[in-house]
């Protein structure tokens, strides 16, 4: 069996997962994680998750201590890393205009994918951490002028892989006559990025390859999917969308609900409300007031990106069925955060992703490859 290429709703659902190469795990509590943020503990997990049928790693990029996150590894060299250690998965190395300029971006991951067969993708991260960018010493741009940078950004990245003598004239990057070689190995990098508001998702329906959401319900990101593959259908354009979750698969839903309870129990209450006073200020900064945090809770807010929300918590058969679910509603991809990596990614791989599988074959999502 096989899928037909190029038609996402007969694809089959992707995978992918946070990299932990920031410390304290994927949620604000002091609940145990059996996680770390080495780098031989991250080779092991890259080459579990490759060998449990996940097909994307996306590594974070934080400059600043706060919410846990004491120590950080830089995301594009530790990206490198995982790819080394590895022999399918594709990496995403998330970037930050601003510290990054797109020719010292562009020559980084070309360099990547020449030395990895092509598994190196981007995350273009547009920022909403004032903080961090005041701490580093960059200016803080407007909430639509950090989209507006980004967008540039992305046309630079992918202008300098495609063109010899480049040429740019932007409010942001300039470039005369600019030949990258090598260039990137073909298909080029993939260009991820993330957001809910209007800005975000405009600028995905223009340039970007792949749009990641905050966690929500299936009736939530219909209509996020609706709206942004209408504006791109409409720019001549085409985009793929993720969905971040936090996953909680046992074997009954009972003990599931209760690991989720003692996250919360646990919950460090000054990061949290640290952490949201920090995204629900950079979403009123934009011209409609809102960002991907708007309607969080504090619960929802001790998963740094409202995993909870998704609701991939339970035994693995309601877990694959509502990522199918979720699929109906024109999602590609689901970008997973676990308690304790190693062992769940493992558990996840032999008992959640064949079942996905099962139903999206029985949909009849999956068709005899030609011969």
């Amino acid at each position: 069996m096989s899928f037909i290429p190029g038609n996402p709703a007969r694809d089959p659902v992707k995978f992918a997962y946070w990299v932990p190469n920031v410390s304290g795990g994927l949620v604000i509590s002091k609940i145990e994680q059996r996680t770390s943020w080495d780098i031989d503990y991250n080779r092991k997990l890259a080459q579990i998750a490759e060998a449990s049928g996940f097909d994307y790693a996306l590594s974070q990029i934080r400059f600043t201590a706060g919410y846990g996150a004491e120590f950080q590894h830089e995301s594009v060299a530790f990206s490198h890393a995982l790819l080394a250690a590895t022999t399918k998965l594709k990496v995403i190395a998330a970037l930050l205009p601003g510290p990054w300029n797109p020719a010292l971006a562009a020559k980084q991951i070309a360099t990547i994918s020449q030395l990895t067969e092509g598994r190196v993708a981007v995350n273009v991260v547009s920022g909403w951490f004032r903080g961090e960018f005041t701490a580093i010493g960059e200016p803080w741009l407007d909430h639509d002028e950090r989209y507006r940078r980004s967008e540039e950004f992305i046309r630079a990245l992918r202008g300098i892989w495609t063109e010899d003598n480049f040429n740019q004239r932007g409010d942001f990057y300039r470039f005369t006559n600019y030949s990258l070689k090598p260039k990137p190995l073909s298909p080029l990098p993939e260009i991820f990025q993330g957001g809910s508001s209007r800005a975000a998702r405009d600028m995905a329906s223009r340039v970007s390859d792949w749009y990641f959401t905050n966690g929500n319900s299936p009736e939530e990101i219909k209509k996020q999917v609706d709206d942004i593959r209408g504006k791109a259908k409409a720019n001549g354009h085409s985009v793929r969308v993720g969905v971040n979750a936090f996953a909680i698969a046992r074997d009954t839903e009972q003990e599931a609900r209760d690991v989720l309870s003692e996250i919360i129990a646990k919950a460090d209450p000054d990061a949290v409300n640290a952490f949201g006073h920090e995204v629900k200020n950079a979403g009123k900064a934009s011209p409609e007031g809102q960002g991907n945090w708007a309607k969080s809770t504090f619960e929802d807010l001790v998963q740094y990106n409202d995993g909870f929300k998704t609701n991939l918590i339970g035994t693995p058969q309601q877990i694959a069925e509502r990522i199918v679910a979720l699929k109906d509603v024109g999602v590609d991809l689901i970008l997973l955060g676990f308690l304790h990596f190693q062992e769940e990614v493992d558990f996840f791989g032999k008992h959640v992703i064949p079942l996905v599988r099962e139903i999206e074959a029985s949909r009849g999502h999956q068709v005899q490859a030609a011969e």
